[in-house]
C-alpha cells in the first residue's frame, strides 16, 4: 500500500496544450487541435496521484480562465494545488504539440509559468519531500530557474531525493552551455536523471554513446541515470554507474506518444518509493508508459498501483 506520509513535491510548468487532433508528420501538416491540461511536472505529478500517492505541485499560472482550468485539472487527479501561485501580470502559458508516435513537433508560449520564486517553496514544505522533481523545460528561465535550483539543494539537505527530467530542448533553452553549468549543479545533489536519446542529443548538439552520456551525468553527481530508448526499452545506471540493468522494449500500437516519458518516471518513481530495485522500477515505468501510449490525452483518472509490477489494467 502507498504510504501517504511520503510527499512528492512535482515543480516547474504548468500550462496548456494545444495537441493535434489527427496523427501528423509536424504542426505543418496539423489542421487541428484540443485544448488537454499539459506541462511535464504537472503530468508527472498527477501520474503519481493517481497510483495512489501524496503529490503537491509548486507552478505559476496566469490570472485567467486557462489558469483556472488547468488548477481545476490537476485538482480532479488528486494532486494538492495550494501551492499553485497566480502572476498578476503574465497570462498562463501554453505549447502547440503535433499528434506523432515520435518526438512531437511543439512550440512553447512562455509566460507565467517561469515566475515562481523562492518564496513559493519554503523549507517547512521542503522538509515534508521525499522526492523533489522539476524538468529543464522549467529550468530553463529566470526567475523559476534560481528558484528551482536553490530549493533543490535545500530539500536534498532536508532528506529528499531529489529528480530531474533532462528533457533539454535548444528552442527552449538556446544557451547549451548554461544548461549544463545548471544541470551540473543540479546533479551535484545527488539527483535521479531521466532522459530520452532525443533529450541527450539535444543537450550534446550531436549523437553521443550512451556510455559517454552515462558517464558525464555521473561525474557530475547524478546517482542514478534512467536513459530512455524509445521502442528499445531502457537502460538505468547507478552506484556511481558501476551497476546497470536493461530492460526490453516490446511492441505497442501507438495512440499518442505526448506525456510517455511522464507517465513513465512516474511508474519508476511509485516503485522507488515502494522500495523496488531498479530493474523493477524500470519495468514499472515501461508498464505504465504502455498504457499512456495506447490512449490519447491524459492517463485514466485512477490507475490500480499493483499495473506497475503486473503490466496489466
Amino acid at each position: 500500500m502507498p504510504n501517504s506520509s511520503k510527499l512528492i513535491l512535482s515543480v516547474g510548468e504548468l500550462l496548456v496544450d494545444f495537441i493535434g487532433h489527427h496523427v501528423s508528420a509536424s504542426l505543418f501538416d496539423s489542421p487541428d487541435f484540443r485544448r488537454y491540461q499539459g506541462g511535464s511536472p504537472a503530468n508527472m505529478g498527477a501520474n503519481m496521484a493517481r497510483l495512489g500517492n501524496r503529490v503537491a505541485l509548486v507552478a505559476c499560472v496566469g490570472d485567467d480562465n486557462l489558469g483556472k482550468f488547468l488548477v481545476q485539472r490537476v485538482a480532479e487527479t488528486g494532486v494538492d494545488t495550494q501551492y499553485i501561485a497566480t502572476d498578476p501580470n503574465e497570462p498562463t502559458s501554453i505549447v502547440v504539440v503535433s499528434r506523432t508516435s515520435g518526438t512531437p513537433d511543439f512550440i512553447a508560449y512562455r509566460t507565467a509559468d517561469c515566475q515562481i520564486r523562492p518564496e513559493y517553496l519554503p523549507d517547512s514544505l521542503l522538509a515534508q519531500a521525499s522526492i523533489f522533481h522539476t524538468t529543464c523545460f522549467a529550468l530553463s528561465r529566470q526567475p523559476a530557474q534560481q528558484a528551482i535550483v536553490e530549493a533543490a539543494e535545500r530539500a536534498a539537505s532536508l532528506g529528499a531525493q531529489v529528480s530531474v527530467d533532462a528533457n533539454y530542448a535548444p528552442s527552449i533553452w538556446p544557451d547549451r552551455a548554461q544548461a549544463w553549468t545548471v544541470l551540473s549543479r543540479y546533479c551535484a545533489t545527488g539527483a535521479f536523471i531521466k532522459l530520452s536519446e532525443d533529450d541527450a542529443t539535444r543537450l550534446y548538439g550531436e549523437p553521443q554513446t550512451t556510455e559517454r552520456v552515462l558517464a558525464d551525468l555521473h561525474a557530475m553527481g547524478a546517482k542514478l541515470v534512467c536513459f530512455t530508448l524509445g521502442a528499445e526499452g531502457s537502460l538505468v545506471s547507478f552506484d556511481g554507474g558501476v551497476e546497470t540493468v536493461r530492460i526490453t522494449g516490446r511492441k505497442v500500437d501507438v495512440v499518442d506518444a505526448t506525456g510517455a516519458g511522464d507517465a513513465y518516471w512516474a511508474g519508476f518513481l511509485t516503485a522507488w518509493l515502494d522500495g523496488r530495485d531498479p530493474t523493477d522500477c524500470a519495468q514499472a515505468g515501461a508498464n505504465l508508459a504502455a498504457i499512456k501510449l495506447k490512449q490519447a490525452g491524459p492517463m485514466p483518472p485512477s490507475v490500480n498501483r499493483a499495473v506497475l509490477y503486473t503490466g496489466h489494467l
